[in-house]
């Protein structure tokens, strides 16, 4: 399975070991900084004990990484701009750009994990993401605008906002419901808050059902969400230290490369048609992005993705793809040469979307053509799928004292009843199930959180003040404070290449 380590120097697997080591800790660390969201409910009314609960979710976090699939992972990726990507395998340049992101990730979570604040590993990643792709673009003089990857930042910003809304008010009114269908049931009565867990009564039967099935989705969910983030970190180092064997999947089959080579030729039709709308703004703008590019000694992109020079990509690819079957049949050199090609005939099919002139056929056919240059691209090998699974399942396994009391005593004046963890839970199975249909990467925390706020107000038990400011901080820090680490990491460390 690892036959591509032969012939590595040692300095490029010890290396290689340590960026995979700070992956791994991440996914572990986000394991068990965000246990509590799937048993907190399941602990705090004494459904499962705190040892089965914690055993179980990491299980069901384990699947929901195998079964998730890739989609959230490239979202991630892709929050970086086309140039950084096609760069990541030039050598100490991938290397300081994953170390960078990581380190800020992993030192914001252990903090708020540290003093028992239920804050957002999807705001932290995705926040050193973005710090990256800023301070690459002020080391080259680039502007802002080309900075990050803007449009799929704005649809990752909206999931990650209005999904804790959505928890508020769908818990709440799933609460409200159970209130008017069983209004006496014993399911709204909280657990004895001064008596020890262990001496807690058990909850009604089919309330205690639900709470074990719904605190397994939502680790499921959770698996299969933020599981796909440590797959794309992953992805990322592989592809920086050893491009030549992940830079394409490798195992694709020949339908697969077939299918890029059709989507090229449709590709270069639709830009013989519709190129020239194109060329002319994005070619001046190019010629002003390059010169800054040069002044700067082009130290972290010395590749760069021209809309004008689609045709040369094209027919390059088109070349490089003629008669193969099998891109283990390529050289090294030029599976590299292809991905970039691929991802920047990706990024020109987008472009080409934007335009107001095509026919909704010609706009519904580029969103498959998409798929078809990327599906050799976006990809995981079954081991990195299977090393993310089982680190997140591990870190599940700990941690979860600090954030458990918060969720089920402190949101709220009074402590949460069976139903309001019923409703908590519920709600954050379905918005996070939701978004991985959409491949949107979403916090479990802050929806988990705001759904037990939104049940505290629909049962007139009132919010805790202190610790919603608490929380409220977290959610709104974390998106500076990552960008600002992983920004300052960054620039330090490209000072020494």
């Amino acid at each position: 399975m690892f036959d591509f380590l032969g012939g590595t120097s040692p300095w490029v697997l010890v290396s290689l070991a340590l960026a995979l080591l700070f992956t791994l800790s991440f996914e572990f660390i986000n394991g068990f900084h965000d246990t509590a969201n799937a048993v907190a409910t399941v602990i705090y009314t004494r459904t499962m004990s705190p040892y089965r609960a914690v055993m179980v979710s990491g299980m069901f976090n384990f699947l929901g990484v195998l079964f998730g699939g890739v989609g959230v992972a490239y979202a991630i990726v892709h929050l970086l701009p086309v140039e950084l990507l096609i760069n990541v395998d030039t050598g100490a340049f991938g290397l300081v750009m994953v170390f960078s992101l990581l380190t800020a990730a992993i030192a914001w979570n252990l903090g708020t994990w540290f003093f028992g604040i239920p804050a957002s590993s999807s705001h932290t990643l995705i926040g050193a993401v973005l710090g990256v792709g800023l301070a690459n673009a002020l080391l080259n003089d680039l502007p802002i605008v080309h900075s990050i990857n803007w449009q799929k930042a704005i649809d990752i910003g909206l999931s990650l906002i209005f999904s804790p809304m959505m928890g508020f008010v769908l818990a709440g009114a799933i609460l409200f419901g159970l209130k008017r269908w069983r209004p006496n049931a014993r399911m709204h009565r909280a657990p004895e808050l001064r008596m020890e867990l262990k001496n807690r009564k058990h909850p009604p039967f089919w309330n205690r059902l639900v709470l074990v099935l719904s605190a397994m989705a939502v680790s499921f969910v959770h698996g299969s969400n933020d599981g796909q983030k440590g797959i794309g970190l992953i992805m990322l180092v592989l592809i920086c230290f050893l491009p030549a064997q992940f830079v394409l999947d490798l195992g694709s089959s020949a339908y697969q490369i077939e299918s890029t080579r059709e989507a090229a030729h449709y590709l270069k039709r639709l830009y013989e048609k519709h190129g020239n709308d194109l060329v002319a703004p994005v070619g001046e703008a190019a010629t002003t992005t390059n010169a800054s590019v040069a002044s700067a000694a082009s130290r972290t992109t010395p590749y760069r993705c021209e809309i004008a020079h689609t045709p040369a990509t094209i027919q390059r690819l088109l070349a490089n793809l003629k008669g193969l079957n099998d891109y283990t049949m390529l050289a090294a050199d030029k599976r590299i040469e292809v991905r970039r090609d691929l991802l920047c005939l990706d990024d020109g099919a987008k472009q080409l979307g934007k335009l107001q002139m095509l026919a909704p056929r010609e706009k519904s056919d580029l969103t498959r053509l998409r798929k078809d240059l990327t599906t050799t691209t976006e990809y995981s090998p079954i081991w990195v799928t299977l090393a993310i699974a089982l680190a997140l399942g591990l870190g599940t396994m700990v941690g979860w004292r600090r954030v458990v009391e918060t969720v089920g005593e402190r949101i709220g004046k009074q402590g949460m009843t069976y139903a309001q963890g019923m409703s908590a839970q519920i709600t954050a199975a379905l918005a996070i199930g939701a978004a991985n249909l959409y491949s949107l990467p979403v916090s479990t925390t802050h929806i988990l959180s705001s759904g037990v706020a939104g049940t505290m107000v629909a049962n007139r038990s009132g919010l805790h003040g202190g610790t919603l400011k608490n929380i409220m901080l977290a959610w709104v820090l974390t998106f500076p404070i990552s960008m600002l680490l992983a920004a300052g990491i960054f620039w330090l460390a490209v000072q020494f290449l």
